[in-house]
């Protein structure tokens, strides 16, 4: 890299002039020799930790990312970034974090970024919000910036199956139902997770990553790669001089970050099968890049793009075969040539769409089976749809496709939380034809809008998954699949429809015309409202506390900085 300084740089501000020497002398105690000041100071975001194997391999990446910049010029400074585990947290008061852990990542990233007026970011990050929250980052402080996944983890294997971490979330409901031993279920758990690396199909963590790739913020080929492999510590020295020369060429996340490179991450989520979460996440990041987009964009791009990759949860492999397989580059060149992505915009590398996908073939290789051809997709169209109704008048998602009964009509079987609901499918009390109502779980209301991934893989485990609907104003893991519908909004934290369901009311969920309905009569539902009390906030201190005063409704993103103006004044 160049040395000398762009007026661009922000950097100068600590480090230039006579009047910066009480800055210039701390920064010398951490490394700073005289020429260093004229180059750009590089933030290393990363999320280590020894909490959750998604994180584990963190580390050594950012070193490597480290000494990658200063061969190219830079000055990178080193800082961590809290994460939690959502596969340990599961089923815990503790999961109600994991969504507001995403809110302290952006907001701890943007502020030592900006306190320390760096030139550049490069973050790193393996569990299911790192990603997102270093993307709401990047979009707030709009420097350079590149996105470093820490990679997924191989599939454990059992008895001639490969597994994981969900496997061993449905072996509870089997051994449950009396399908499974208890020495099965203990097998299983020992081998799910073999090593370091984000859950290893296509759920949230490896969702987020392959979107990131889309929309231009990570190298091509990188969001797939093993965590355990050599190629990403490879990939991240890449991404280190990729960023330099971003700098040198000053190209911003908000130049790569437009409305088409978001309908790019979508078509990319929907052709591979991605988690329900990614809805959400995209839809708070393109909030912070001021991108207009909305959960009816959604579905419009769902209607035209097909489902081509067999995958995990509902299919048949782990993220590991999609990467032999081509990666997402292949699944990009293929919807390129169908005219489903735009192949001009701008991506960090300083290359396009495009020309980045230029010798990628334009269809998949025909020894493997993870990658379908544009001629035989896996499902005509893609799997997220938008439901709506009068139980989700501002909309809730679904995943639609791989279920067999695509209407569920039954009673409803309501509960306040995510816990007395578990209890009950574990207890044998949820038979085939019962529609599960969650409900004061939502962003508001849990707080935190917690994953049900214990019930839905519970509801599995027993054998009613083509029987037994859930609906819930909470979230799903990307590891969920069934006829369940999440995010239903308004949620029942503000006087949402969902909190007006009694026992044994009348839901249909009708996969097919997209509709959530309760079958209540207005009059009804309206006497039921005047009856109805928001319940008292269940944290009102803390971090919890603060999180429910600012969220918006999942519909929307549940980012915490919509309304900030409207609460000031």
């Amino acid at each position: 890299m160049k040395t000398e300084r762009t007026e661009n740089f922000r950097s100068k501000q600590i480090t230039e002039g006579v009047q910066r020497s009480p800055n210039r002398a701390m920064l010398r105690a951490v490394g700073f020799g005289d020429d260093d000041f004229r180059k750009p100071i590089v933030a290393v975001a990363n999320g280590y930790s020894t909490i959750t194997p998604c994180n584990i391999g963190l580390e050594k990446l950012a070193k490597r990312a480290e000494g990658a910049l200063r061969n190219a010029g830079a000055m990178p400074q080193l800082f961590g970034t809290i994460t939690v585990s959502d596969g340990i947290s599961m089923g815990t008061e503790g999961m109600k974090y994991s969504l507001v852990s995403r809110e302290v990542i952006a907001d701890s990233i943007e502020t030592v970024c900006q306190a320390q007026c760096v030139d550049g970011l490069l973050a790193i990050g393996g569990c299911d919000k790192n990603m997102p929250g270093a993307m709401l980052a990047i979009a707030r402080l709009n420097i350079p910036a590149i996105f470093v996944y820490g990679g997924t983890i191989k599939p454990g294997h059992w008895n001639g199956k490969d597994l994981t971490v969900v496997s061993s979330f449905e072996a509870v409901g089997q051994f449950s139902a009396g399908k499974m031993s208890e020495d099965e279920l203990f097998n299983i758990e020992r081998h799910a997770c073999p090593g370091a690396g984000s859950c290893g199909g296509m759920f949230t963590a490896n969702t987020m990553s392959s979107a990131i790739e889309a929309l231009g913020m990570s190298l091509p080929y990188s969001s797939t790669m093993s965590a355990e492999d050599a190629e990403k510590e490879e990939s991240t020295s890449q991404s280190a001089i990729v960023l330099a020369h971003a700098i040198r060429n000053q190209i911003f996340p908000k130049q790569i970050l437009t409305r088409q490179a978001f309908e790019n991450a979508i078509a990319v989520v929907m052709a591979i099968g991605g988690s329900t979460n990614a809805v959400l996440h995209l839809l708070a990041i393109a909030h912070t890049a001021n991108v207009p987009l909305s959960l009816d964009d959604f579905e419009e791009i769902r209607k035209r793009v097909p489902v081509l990759c067999d995958l995990k949860p509902s299919g048949n492999f782990v993220t590991t075969e999609l990467h032999a397989a081509g990666g997402i580059p292949q699944v990009m060149k293929i919807l390129l040539e169908h005219g489903l992505l735009h192949g001009d915009e701008l991506t960090i590398t300083g290359k396009t769409v495009a020309e980045n996908l230029a010798s990628v073939p334009s269809s998949p290789r025909t020894n493997q089976q993870v990658i379908r051809s544009w001629e035989r997709p896996l499902y005509q169209q893609g799997h997220l749809a938008i439901m709506r109704g009068n139980l989700a008048p501002e909309g809730a998602i679904a995943k639609i496709t791989g279920v067999k009964n695509l209407t569920i009509s039954g009673p409803a079987r309501v509960f306040e939380s995510e816990e007395t609901c578990l209890e009950a499918i574990l207890s044998k009390k949820i038979k085939a034809g019962d529609v599960i109502v969650i409900r004061y779980e939502g962003p508001k209301g849990g707080p935190g809008m917690r994953e049900m991934l214990a019930p839905t893989s519970a509801i599995i485990g027993a054998g009613l998954g083509n029987s037994v609907g859930l609906i819930t104003d909470g979230r799903f893991s990307g590891g969920t699949y069934g006829m369940v519908v999440g995010h239903v909004s308004p949620e029942a934290a503000v006087g949402g429809t969902i909190a007006l369901v009694e026992e044994n009311d009348s839901i249909t969920i009708d996969a097919e015309q997209q509709l959530v309905t309760l079958h209540v009569s207005e009059s009804e539902l309206s006497l039921r409202l005047t009856k109805w009390n928001p319940p008292a906030p269940r944290y009102t201190r803390g971090v919890l506390a603060k999180y429910a005063s600012l969220v918006s409704s999942s519909s929307l993103g549940a980012v915490t900085d919509l309304n900030l103006h409207q609460l000031q004044s």
